[in-house]
C-alpha cells in the first residue's frame, strides 16, 4: 500500500481510554515483592500475562485483589521461593520475579520462562547482575536457583 486516503470532510472528536503498558506493568507486579507495603497499581491492561503474574504472586503467598483495572498487593509476610513451572513457562516476564525474591528471601527457585516464540529472548544479563551482585547461580531440573546467603 503506497498511501491511505481518508474521506470524510468531518473532524474528529471523543475520547479514547488507553490501559497501561504490559511490559511496563509486569516488572512493576514483581517489583512489589520487594516491599513490606500495599501497593495500588492503577490502569493495568487487562491481558493474560496480568492475570498470570498475579497468578505467580498468589501462588508466593502475597494477597492480590482486583477491580477492574486497579489491583492491590499486600505483600506483607510472605515466605515462599518457588515460582513454579506451571505458571512460570507461560510467559517471559516472569524472570522478573528472580531479583526481586532473591531480594527480599535471599534464596530463589524460578522455572526457566516460556511465552511465545518470537526468538531467542536470553536472560543471560540477569543472571550476569545476580551474579556480580554476590548471588550463586545454578540450574537443576530446569529451574533457576540462585542463592545469595553468604
Amino acid at each position: 500500500m503506497d498511501k491511505l486516503v481518508i474521506e470524510g470532510g468531518r473532524r474528529l472528536a471523543g475520547t479514547v481510554s488507553i490501559s497501561g503498558a504490559k511490559n511496563a506493568c509486569l516488572p512493576i507486579l514483581a517489583a512489589t515483592l520487594l516491599s513490606d507495603e500495599k501497593s495500588i497499581i492503577r490502569n493495568i491492561p487487562l491481558l493474560k500475562d496480568m492475570a498470570t503474574m498475579l497468578k505467580i504472586l498468589k501462588n508466593l503467598g502475597v494477597k492480590v485483589t482486583q477491580h477492574g483495572d486497579t489491583v492491590t498487593i499486600e505483600p506483607a509476610g510472605y515466605k515462599k521461593y518457588l515460582a513454579p513451572y506451571e505458571l512460570v513457562s507461560t510467559m517471559r516476564a516472569s524472570i522478573c520475579v528472580l531479583g526481586p525474591l532473591l531480594a527480599k528471601q535471599r534464596f530463589a527457585q524460578v522455572s526457566f520462562p516460556g511465552g511465545c516464540v518470537i526468538g531467542p529472548r536470553p536472560i543471560d544479563l540477569h543472571l550476569k547482575g545476580l551474579t556480580a551482585l554476590g548471588a550463586k547461580i545454578k540450574v537443576e531440573k530446569g529451574y533457576i536457583v540462585a542463592d545469595g546467603r553468604l
